[in-house]
């Protein structure tokens, strides 16, 4: 009983076929695994950054209040600062 090399091979190719395909599956599984949890992780994210959206829009808010009453303050400072001719003072 003897087994020719090109059996022995070709034996050996469909084992190591087989061990390729179970390292894959296993693989794969733990990938998908790693994946929902990395989903879980970013929704996570997304939902905070929307609480923090909500932060910036206050603060843009204030923020475009506070220079509108700037604004208003320099324009009437502006009119404190003219003589009575419509100059300014400086020149």
């Amino acid at each position: 009983m003897t087994i020719e090399l090109n059996d022995l091979l070709v034996v050996l190719l469909y084992l190591s076929l087989i061990v390729f395909v179970i390292v894959l599956i296993i693989l794969g599984i733990k990938l998908i695994k790693t994946l929902k949890k990395l989903d879980i992780v970013i929704d996570d994210v997304n939902n905070k950054m929307d609480k923090l959206d909500g932060a910036f829009e206050i603060i843009d808010m204030t923020s475009d209040f506070t220079n509108k009453i700037l604004g208003i303050f320099a324009s009437i400072l502006d009119v404190f600062k003219k003589d009575k001719k419509g100059t300014d003072i400086d020149e």
